[in-house]
């Protein structure tokens, strides 16, 4: 009797470890909310995670795009959905961590969400393009203080992330662009190519090799260190100006998200960022790996825009 028992216990345990490991399971499609047009850095990040992701979950993972308003369109989507962990906003950005300084926002960034995992730290480039005006940074920040407001700079929207850097950058060194608001990154490269607008704040992947070609000049790198696929590029501090931003990229959920469904989206996608697939993506395109849990993912944004409210104020 006592060994039959043992056994009938051995095999409960056998049948209970799987289902503790999936208590969650997604019963459709998740759609990963992209608030910028498709080609832009959040975009491309979004479907290289989905591809990477693929195989840990047993439905679809689907980019959806909701570009406007530097992301607020989507945040404020995403905000009124239910906590089921079908839905997800690939968010860290502007939406997240500067949008807030500059306006009110429908969301509150800080309490209208559960952070779920940040993948990336994202450099930012300030581009020209290729026989333009300015073949470097101080050529543009002397043509900018000589005539106020007749240097031009693109970004993917009023409050963006992009639009901070400006921000802060004339703030340091006392000169006045003219801004140019955009739908996201693709738009702005586009504005700069054609010759539309001086100078624009771009993510390497944005740039589709440009600078490496030619097409574009970069002008600037806006982290405190130089990325690995542009060495020759100086950051801002170097070239005397003590600016550092950069963006990041992770998911977030509606908040009230039980912990269940958080801890199987987290495991899942934290099993992702090992993937062949998500390492090229990082190689090829000079993004930072940034991998954070949810409890430090907000509060990277938090302090992000907490510090982006300061500058400002003073």
């Amino acid at each position: 009797m006592t060994k039959r028992r043992t056994i009938l216990a051995g095999a409960a345990g056998l049948t209970a470890a799987p289902f503790a490991a999936r208590a969650w399971e997604p019963a459709r499609p998740i759609q990963l909310i992209i608030g910028f047009p498709p080609g832009g850095g959040t975009d491309l990040q979004a479907r290289a995670l989905a591809e990477a992701a693929g195989r840990f979950f047993p439905t679809p993972l689907v980019p959806i795009n909701r570009p406007g308003a530097g992301g607020a369109i989507a945040a404020q989507q995403l905000a009124g959905m239910a906590p089921d962990g079908l839905n997800l906003l690939v968010g860290g950005g502007s939406e997240s961590t500067s949008l807030a300084a500059f306006r009110d926002l429908p969301y509150d960034p800080k309490r209208s969400f559960r952070a779920i995992i940040r993948i990336t730290r994202q450099p930012m480039l300030i581009v020209a393009k290729r026989g333009g005006r300015f073949a470097d940074m101080a050529a543009a920040v002397a043509a900018a203080k000589a005539s106020p407001g007749t240097v031009t700079h693109a970004s993917s929207g009023i409050g963006s992330i992009y639009h901070a850097v400006f921000v802060l950058l004339s703030a340091k060194a006392g000169f006045e662009m003219l801004h140019v608001p955009f739908s996201g990154g693709a738009p702005s490269l586009q504005a700069v190519l054609a010759g539309t607008v001086d100078l624009a704040v771009l993510a390497p992947e944005e740039t589709g090799g440009m600078v490496q070609s030619g097409e574009l000049r970069a002008l600037a790198v806006c982290s405190a260190e130089r990325i690995p696929i542009l060495p020759q590029v100086p950051t801002l501090r170097e070239q005397g100006f003590d600016v550092v931003v950069e963006n990041m990229k992770g998911l977030n959920a509606p908040a009230g998200l039980p912990d269940e469904i958080y801890t199987s989206l987290h495991d899942r996608f934290r099993r992702a960022l090992q993937e062949p697939i998500w390492r090229g993506f990082l190689e090829r395109t000079g993004t930072f790996e940034g991998y954070l849990d949810g409890p430090g993912y907000q509060a990277a944004m938090d302090a992000v825009l907490d510090g982006l409210r300061a500058s400002i104020r003073r």
